[in-house]
């Protein structure tokens, strides 16, 4: 950035008003007739939206390239204790709220792997299939840190492993192992959200590309030992955009009136016991201590 041509610093009146996240801003015509610009939000604030986590505890987890955690932590800003990131999650009405964040650098970038560097798959949908085919991972253990670990460990040095190889090991195995690393890096951003803020949570709402994997969400509820809810829109970023919009042009009246559109379309309940769900979460923090600072530093 290069200072004010008319001063040496960067007054006030150089920089963006800050508005809320939902009110009219002005208008286009780039579309051919005069068009509302009415909601401003970032990408993940969006799908937070879109997913009506409007109470404080409400998380939402969208499943892309990489898995991108939201909770509405309220109308207080809380700094977390787990290297998570404070946000503020929108501005509606003159009250600000905020979420805590915390970004998984490879989730269904693991799949895409799976395709593109192995070869297993020929499609990114084709590795449910495939890892159905195995009623477990067979003890495989794939830890997808392929740049590095995002939230909440933040370890620029891990690299990706794959622990529990014997010579039973298959392609499926691999598969299924994949599809683990997914929900246990989402179970390990969602425990620490919950050691910060100390809320009991009661779900997981989930959106994204890859939030269409039955078998994953099956896997990320047991893990969880928490209900997964899907809702019948997924790409719920956009949708929540839209809802800011729509309230400031009085398309919805309120968050009420938003809420009534919002339908689940499946809930995961849990199906492994407790026990099972700790040791297996215990056998996969063996495995990461293995990815941990494998790179060397410089």
């Amino acid at each position: 950035m290069t200072s004010c041509s008319r001063c040496s610093t960067y007054p006030a009146r150089c920089f963006p008003e800050v508005r809320s996240s939902s009110e009219v801003y002005g208008e286009t015509t780039l579309l051919g007739a005069p068009i509302k610009i009415a909601g401003i939000a970032g990408d993940q604030q969006a799908a937070l939206f879109g997913q009506n986590c409007f109470e404080r505890g409400l998380a939402k987890n969208t499943y892309g390239t990489g898995c991108f955690m939201l909770m509405n932590i309220g109308t207080e800003p809380q700094i977390s204790k787990h290297q998570l990131l404070t946000t503020v999650a929108w501005k509606l009405d003159g009250k600000t709220e905020y979420a805590l964040e915390g970004s998984v650098f490879i989730g269904g970038a693991v799949v895409q792997w799976l395709r593109d560097g192995l070869g297993i798959i020929k499609t990114s949908a084709d590795v449910e299939k495939l890892a159905a085919s195995v009623p477990s991972s067979g003890g495989v253990y794939l830890v997808p840190a392929f740049a590095g670990l995002g939230a909440p460990h933040w370890d620029q040095y891990a690299r990706g492993t794959i622990t529990g190889l014997t010579r039973g090991t298959t392609a499926a195995h691999l598969a299924r192992a994949a599809l683990d690393g997914i929900a246990f890096q989402v179970a390990d951003v969602l425990e620490v959200m919950k050691q910060d803020t100390g809320i009991a949570m009661n779900g997981l709402r989930v959106d994204g590309g890859a939030c269409a994997n039955d078998m994953l969400m099956q896997f990320q509820a047991d893990i969880l030992q928490a209900p997964v809810v899907r809702p019948k829109v997924i790409e719920t970023t956009a949708l929540g955009a839209a809802y800011l919009a729509g309230l400031a042009t009085g398309f919805w009246k309120d968050r009420a009136d938003v809420s009534r559109g919002w339908q689940v379309e499946r809930t995961f309940e849990p199906q492994m016991s407790a026990d099972k769900a700790a040791h297996r979460r215990a056998r996969w923090r063996q495995a990461l201590a293995r990815a941990r600072e494998w790179e060397e530093r410089e």
